[in-house]
C-alpha cells in the first residue's frame, strides 16, 4: 500500500493545487445539521480511499484545457456517487471492512448505513443541479442509473448461471467503467466543453475502467485482506462469477468442471475450497487471461490520448494506467 500511495503521489504532483480547491467542495457537500451526518461524514473524510476519481476528473480538464469551478463540484459530486454506492455495496454484502477500516455498516449498524449511503446520494442530486450543466446533468443520471443495474446483473447472472464473457464485459462496464468513463467525460465538460474531448475521454476512462475492475476481480482470489482492507474471496463466497472463472469453465473438464461447481454450492466456503478453486483456475491459465486482458484495455486506453500533445498531466493519465496494473489494493 506505500507503494501504491507514492506512486499516487507523483501522478498528483501536476494538480496538487486542484486537489485542494476540489477536496474545499467535498468537504463542504458532506456537511449537516444533524450531529450523527457529520460524524460519519469525518469517519469518511478521515477513511477516504485514493480519490482516482476525482483525480480523473481534473487531469481530463487539464489535458482539455483550463478547469472551471464547475470542474471541482463535479469532482466531489462524482465522489460523493461513489461513496454512496460503496456505503450500500457494504450493507448488501455483509462487509466489515472498507479501505482497512470498519465499514460504516459495521460501525452504526445497516440501517444507519443505509440513511447514510441515501443523504449522500441525495447531496450529489443537489450538486447536479447546481453545475447548472444539463449535459453533466444527464450524464450523472444515466451513469446512477448503469451503476444499479450493473450490480443486478451480476446477481442475476450468476445466480442462474449464464455469465458469459460478453455479459461480464457488460457488466462490469455498467458497474464500474461507466462511473470512471463519466470522471473523465465530466473533465472535458466543464473546461472545453467539445464533442472531440467528450468522446476521447470517454473512450479512456471506458477502457481504463474495464482493467479497474478485472484487476478488483483478480485481487478477490490473489488478493491479500491486509494489502486490499477487504475480505479475500467475498465475491466467489457469494457466487459471483468473474472473467478468470468464466475462461477456466472453457479448458476444464467434466470432473473439474464438477469440482467447481461443488465448491460454488456449498454455503460456507474454506480457505481450503478457495485455494483448491484457484489452483484450478490458475493451472488452465484463467488468471493469465485475465492479465492479458487488462494489457489489452491499457492499450486502447493510452491509445485514446494519442491526439493530445505530451504534457504532465497527460503524463500522469497515462501513469494511471500503469498504476492500475501494479497496484496492491
Amino acid at each position: 500500500m506505500k507503494s501504491d500511495k507514492k506512486s499516487l503521489q507523483r501522478i498528483t504532483r501536476p494538480i496538487l493545487d486542484d486537489i485542494k480547491l476540489f477536496e474545499v467542495e467535498f468537504k463542504n457537500a458532506l456537511k449537516s445539521d444533524v450531529t450523527l451526518i457529520n460524524m460519519i461524514g469525518r469517519y469518511i473524510i478521515f477513511r477516504k480511499g485514493k480519490f482516482i476519481r476525482p483525480i480523473l476528473t481534473i487531469l481530463a480538464s487539464r489535458v482539455c484545457g483550463e478547469p472551471s469551478l464547475n470542474s471541482y463540484r463535479a469532482a466531489a459530486m462524482i465522489e460523493l456517487l461513489h461513496i454512496a454506492t460503496l456505503i450500500h455495496d457494504d450493507v448488501v454484502d455483509e462487509a466489515e471492512k472498507r479501505r482497512g477500516f470498519p465499514s460504516i455498516n459495521r460501525v452504526w449498524k445497516n440501517k444507519i448505513a443505509v440513511l447514510m449511503g441515501d443523504f449522500i446520494l441525495s447531496k450529489t442530486l443537489i450538486n447536479m443541479v447546481g453545475l447548472k450543466d444539463f449535459a453533466a446533468l444527464q450524464l450523472i443520471a444515466n451513469t446512477s442509473e448503469k451503476l444499479a443495474a450493473g450490480e443486478i446483473l451480476q446477481i442475476e447472472k450468476s445466480l442462474s448461471g449464464s455469465m458469459t464473457e460478453d455479459v461480464y464485459y457488460d457488466m462490469i462496464y455498467q458497474k464500474t467503467a461507466s462511473l470512471i468513463s463519466t470522471c473523465c467525460e465530466l473533465g472535458a465538460i466543464t473546461s472545453s466543453g467539445k464533442d472531440k474531448d467528450r468522446m476521447a475521454m470517454i473512450n479512456y476512462g471506458t477502457k481504463l475502467g474495464m482493467a479497474f475492475q478485472i484487476k478488483d476481480d483478480l485481487f478477490d482470489i490473489l488478493g491479500n485482506e491486509n494489502s486490499t482492507g477487504k475480505k479475500i474471496g467475498a465475491d466467489v463466497k457469494r457466487n459471483m462469477i468473474t472473467l478468470p472463472l468464466i475462461y477456466a469453465y472453457q479448458k476444464i473438464n467434466k470432473s473439474e468442471n464438477r469440482k467447481i461447481k461443488s465448491i460454488l454450492s456449498q454455503k460456507k466456503k474454506t480457505k481450503t475450497d478457495l485455494n483448491d478453486l484457484k489452483e484450478i483456475i490458475d493451472r488452465v491459465g484463467g488468471f493469465s487471461y485475465a492479465l492479458q486482458k487488462i494489457s489489452e484495455f491499457n492499450d486502447q486506453a493510452i491509445n485514446a490520448l494519442s491526439p493530445y500533445p505530451d504534457s504532465p498531466y497527460k503524463k500522469s493519465m497515462v501513469d494511471l494506467i500503469s498504476f492500475n496494473t501494479q497496484r496492491k489494493g
